[in-house]
């Protein structure tokens, strides 16, 4: 028993080889490019209910719990943190048992007491229970634990990062469907106008007060304008199919809520500081345990160059005849130490090293990465908010100028005062302008979408099943 409690011992004087993990140093800004900075963020607003819509609010609902996606991520997670399990059981000992009856022929050319045996056939009859413990004294096992469970945490980030995702992609679906149903609309009235202009452009030519020219142009000009509708229409209903499928559905008609001009954006768009995308964005939180993961892979490697401790033994029964089987002659057992240690393998083990701390180096130009790819969507984001709100109000006051010449415009048509091509030019600019305010609009709010998005925000989830 000595050698055994010395391997004991050993073990519990062991460590763990291989690097800790320390979070790269990585230089953060203070503020944003414009100098905006704020210790309160959009991404911890949850955006859909401050549009005061409650069927987008209900459609962001059913897709967390629907979305095909979403459904995906938990499944993701639960089959890491089934293999953490599966790797952190090598941690303890194993206990195994077996059964075994049978008949041996003995040789009696091999058995020296052969001529002894008046009948070289036997029975044997065993059970026997059988235990196998690698003791983890360099740490092999536990690193690859804690590779494992940063895997797993990286899986739980993944699964929020999806969530965040998931969320903003109904809500621009959504944004945009009602952006297409404002577009819709503006084009049927334009069409019910255009009707209008061709029945009085042929009342006028029919009554010879103009050329047949200004009776084309009305034709042309409404055939243009059901081209038009038509595609608007077909766009609609593409990204409501869309929408569908976000929310686990099959291809239907969905709810409406507020019109798309009736949908006011946030009071003020507060970004946060630079520094709080590091614990605020699900990605970047994934990149850092995908880099915990790695370190920790270095460990698992290196201990590979280290001996390993064995303890094994075995305790049962065993006869030959199955009458007292299970008596105390028959019993058995041993317990046995063992050691293996590497020498000369042609350089496997130190190669093995080489790939996990080139894994680990890749790990961090990823991690890097995402904070650098994570400061340029926050970026564009606040510039696409800024310059939407611009043009909102640059394309009001066009939509607002239009009507005015196409009014003037009319009243000198209609008094013979121009020709028809200048009601024609009127018309076309004052339906260009409806159709990019509603997009304006539309854009104005998804790049609230977009912000929120990238902040990494509304990926709260509710706690963690229990686990290894």
């Amino acid at each position: 028993m000595r050698p055994v409690l010395c391997l004991a011992l050993a073990c519990s004087m062991s460590c763990m080889v291989g690097p800790d993990y320390q979070r790269p140093a990585v230089t953060m800004p203070d503020a944003w490019r414009d100098g905006a900075a704020t210790r309160s963020t959009l991404a911890d607003l949850e955006w859909w209910k401050l549009f005061g819509d409650p069927v987008l609010a209900d459609l962001v609902e059913n897709a967390l719990r629907d979305n095909f996606d979403v459904r995906l991520s938990l499944e993701r997670v639960a089959e890491v943190r089934a293999r953490l399990g599966f790797v952190r059981a090598d941690l303890f000992p194993r206990l195994d048992a077996g059964a075994a009856a049978g008949v041996v022929h003995a040789s009696r050319r091999e058995n020296p007491l052969a001529p002894l045996i008046q009948d070289p056939n036997y029975q044997t009859w065993q059970i026997f229970g059988a235990l196998s413990w690698e003791l983890d004294v360099f740490g092999r096992i536990r690193r690859a634990t804690e590779a494992e469970r940063a895997s797993l945490s990286a899986a739980e980030e993944d699964r929020r990062s999806v969530r965040v995702t998931v969320i903003a992609e109904v809500g621009q679906a959504y944004l945009d469907m009602r952006d297409l149903d404002a577009r819709v609309e503006i084009a049927k009235g334009t069409v019910a106008s255009r009707k209008g202009y061709v029945e009085l452009a042929k009342a006028r030519y029919t009554g010879g007060k103009t050329s047949e020219l200004d009776f084309r142009q009305a034709e042309a000009e409404l055939g243009r304008t059901e081209s038009v509708l038509a595609q608007l229409e077909q766009q609609r209903t593409q990204r409501e199919n869309d929408l569908s499928l976000l929310l686990g559905r099959s291809p239907g008609n969905l709810a409406r809520g507020r019109p798309i001009s009736e949908i006011p954006p946030p009071p003020e768009i507060p970004p946060g500081l630079p520094s709080d995308l590091l614990e605020r964005r699900p990605d970047i939180r994934s990149a850092e345990q995908q880099l915990v993961s790695a370190n920790a892979r270095i460990g698992e490697a290196k201990a590979l160059m280290y001996p390993r401790f064995t303890l094994t033994g075995q305790a049962g029964y065993s006869s030959t005849q199955l009458a007292g089987f299970l008596k105390s002659p028959s019993g058995f057992w041993d317990l046995i130490g063992g050691l293996t240690a590497p020498i000369w393998d042609w350089g496997k083990n130190k190669s093995a090293v080489e790939e996990a701390e080139a894994r680990m180096r890749q790990a961090v130009i990823l991690y890097e990465r995402s904070i650098r790819q994570a400061m340029k969507d926050v970026e564009d984001a606040l510039v696409a908010y800024r310059r939407a709100v611009e043009r909102v109000e640059s394309g009001g006051r066009r939509v607002a100028a239009n009507r005015s010449v196409l009014a003037l415009s009319e009243q000198r048509y209609r008094g013979g005062v121009s020709t028809y091509l200048e009601v024609l030019d009127a018309q076309r600019e004052l339906f260009d302008a409806e159709l990019q305010q509603s997009q304006f609009l539309r854009e104005r709010l998804g790049a609230v979408v977009q912000l929120y998005r990238s902040l990494g925000g509304g990926w709260e989830l509710p706690p963690p099943a229990p686990g290894p």
